[in-house]
């Protein structure tokens, strides 16, 4: 690199499955470093629900200056081009005020899209088609779905997840609207940062009991009222945000279709699961330096994160 090539501003990224310690970790480092932390996680960004996705206390986000949380309501939707754009705008503000952006969380399509610069396909959905869309998947099932997009699109059927019906009904929706291939019009471009991705890990086991106590923690703190306050306020399932993790067990049990105890052991049994899907997903993600929360000295990740700030 010649000298009179200005070093690009640094972005940090903290990333791990949920309840490994992300949090905790996040404040401190912004403490020691001049941080502000922006939120990659696909459920905080929903206003009234805040024990179920976990989301910092409002006394940690006194601590530290806090990005991309309560942005939404629950029936209001934010596609991953939004949420793109929103960081990168947000990533630059942190930038413009001398403070150093870090990216938190557990989201790895909102983690690709900012760390790659994911190209992602702007299209508006069409209520017409979805609904026709909707329709052949609950008539014919995900083969279907599947089938036809192999039809259309036989480039993005060949990488797609076949299992997951929501990809299936994006990517047809997609080639359906524009006629070109979702694979075509995606493609990256990695944005103009230095970036350092942390990755946080612990024992499988001992993350389980992690999960688990959150949970119980979560339901002494009032998830079910939490719940209850939604559906009262209008918000219901089939809605995306209130069928996630953490609230339709809940709403099965507040409709009686289980008792409490069950519902809380299938939160968590889900929970346990979704950690093991993150982990997957986090695999699409180069350049990660892991961290066995329970093996390392925190120090060590200071003295990393020091190291990077400081290269000019």
């Amino acid at each position: 690199m010649s000298h009179d090539t200005p070093t690009l501003p640094p972005l940090i990224v903290l990333l791990g499955p949920t309840a490994v310690g992300k949090t905790e970790l996040s404040l401190s480092l912004c403490e020691a470093f001049q941080g502000e932390v922006i939120s990659a996680d696909s459920r905080q960004i929903y206003r009234a629900m805040d024990i179920g996705t976990a989301k910092p206390t409002w006394q940690e986000r006194q601590r530290v200056p806090h990005h991309l949380i309560d942005i939404r309501n629950p029936d209001e939707t934010l596609t991953a081009a939004e949420y793109q754009q929103l960081a990168y705008q947000t990533i630059n503000e942190i930038h413009q005020r001398h403070q150093v952006p870090f990216l938190v969380g557990g989201t790895a399509l909102y983690l690709r899209a900012i760390i790659q610069g994911l190209r992602i396909p702007e299209v508006p959905p069409d209520p017409v088609l979805r609904a026709e869309l909707e329709a052949l998947l609950a008539q014919a099932g995900r083969a279907a779905l599947f089938q036809r997009l192999q039809a259309l699109d036989p480039a993005t059927a060949a990488v797609i997840d076949a299992q997951n019906p929501r990809r299936l009904l994006r990517a047809l929706e997609i080639v359906m609207i524009t006629g070109r291939s979702k694979t075509e019009l995606e493609g990256a471009e990695p944005p103009p940062y230095r970036i350092l991705q942390i990755g946080l890990d612990r024992p499988r086991d001992l993350l389980y009991q992690r999960i688990d106590q959150r949970i119980d923690a979560m339901i002494a703190e009032g998830l079910v009222q939490e719940t209850e306050q939604l559906l009262a306020a209008g918000y219901h399932p089939p809605l995306p945000a209130i069928t996630s993790l953490g609230y339709r067990e809940i709403i099965a049990y507040l409709q009686g279709e289980m008792t409490l105890a069950p519902a809380v052991e299938k939160l968590k049994t889900e929970t346990h699961r979704f950690a093991r899907h993150q982990y997957t997903s986090f695999r699409k993600l180069p350049a990660i330096h892991w961290f066995d929360l329970t093996q390392v000295p925190i120090a060590d990740i200071y003295a990393l994160v020091a190291n990077f700030i400081n290269q000019h």
